[in-house]
């Protein structure tokens, strides 16, 4: 028994002379044209999503902390002069009396110490009475600390838990006292992270509190984004402020060796700490950015962009170093950091 082929249909046969018209048109390389193509309308498209921004800003409260100096400071100008009404938490009355004498009408500061809950929750209700029944938009938790830094043996338990207490516990107990205010906003929560949360570069608590804000906020933006909140993460890499600075930076590591016991200092050697210093003040001269608003432009983004994003990279060494350190193997910044470190003189 003979079968006839049944004859193609006329909607195969013309996607077949399409498929050809293509390929003849475009050659063998055809799907790499394709897939260009492609790229760079995906590109385009994210280019445009990504400048869209909100409207009514000039209804909008946002309150960051850690507002005396650096990146909080400059970020509350900036949001001031685009017509945010800014709620600032500075830590000393000096801080909040500088920054209102050079911001407008609409931002209003408040003292603030993050590792005190009492001091937190009278923020919190204090914040409360001047959004009424607009709710927080945003919270930009920015406080933050990083001394003492050093070789992790040469610590004291309380000297992780002095940095724990700002960077770690302050943004958890920030965020989570506010949480009902940018709830009914259906705002943003903007945490302030670090390269050095991708990459653990040196010891003591900086490290550890900031590994601790990245998983908190991704564990936070997966169980609140059915809420209409964003979480986003900044992170910066190494920017010229009173977080680098090398003369308190010097000043710990003194502080930290002089604590030593005489036999770890001697399994160091006499000549290690100032070879140490001399190392973090060529990375600290070769890497820190002076310009700050490479940082609070991704902050203002985070809080004025329609579609914010998860995470943003603030500088160039950040970009070109310490994100794409992370995704590399263990033993890649391990041999990184065994070149540029200072060998102790007893190492095996």
């Amino acid at each position: 028994m003979f079968f006839q082929q049944a004859p193609s249909s006329p909607s195969t046969s013309d996607g077949n002379m399409a498929t050809q018209f293509v390929y003849d048109l475009l050659g063998e390389n055809a799907w790499l044209y394709i897939t260009a193509t492609f790229v760079v309308l995906w590109f385009a498209v994210w280019l445009y999503r990504d400048s869209l921004e909100i409207e009514g800003i000039s209804d909008k409260y946002v309150f960051v902390t850690g507002c005396d100096t650096g990146f909080g400071n400059l970020l509350c100008k900036k949001l001031d002069r685009k017509g945010f009404r800014v709620l600032a938490g500075c830590l000393t009355e000096k801080g909040a009396d500088d920054l209102k004498r050079v911001a407008g009408p609409h931002l209003k500061t408040v003292l603030l110490d993050v590792t005190n809950q009492d001091s937190i929750q009278k923020a919190m209700e204090w914040a409360k009475k001047e959004v009424g029944e607009k709710g927080l938009w945003g919270i930009v938790n920015n406080a933050g600390r990083s001394l003492p830094m050093g070789p992790s043996e040469w610590m004291r338990v309380e000297d992780f838990h002095s940095t724990l207490k700002v960077n770690m516990n302050g943004v958890i107990g920030m965020t989570m006292t506010f949480l009902p205010l940018i709830k009914k906003a259906r705002g943003r929560i903007v945490n302030v992270a670090s390269v050095l949360g991708r990459v653990a570069a040196n010891g003591g608590g900086y490290c550890i509190s900031k590994f601790a804000v990245e998983s908190f906020s991704d564990c936070l933006r997966r169980d609140i984004n059915y809420f209409g909140i964003n979480v986003c993460i900044i992170e910066p890499g190494f920017f010229k402020t009173a977080v680098t600075s090398l003369e308190p930076i010097e000043r710990e590591l003194h502080r930290l060796w002089n604590q030593l016991s005489p036999e770890v200092q001697a399994s160091y050697g006499d000549k290690y700490l100032d070879k140490y210093i001399k190392v973090q003040r060529l990375i600290m001269n070769a890497v820190c950015d002076s310009d700050l608003s490479k940082v609070t432009s991704c902050m203002e983004h985070a809080l004025t962009s329609a579609y914010p994003r998860t995470r943003y990279s603030a500088g160039w060494d950040a970009k070109l170093l310490w994100i794409p350190l992370s995704y590399m193997p263990s033993c890649v910044v391990d041999i990184g950091l065994k070149l540029v470190l200072p060998r102790p003189s007893k190492s095996v």
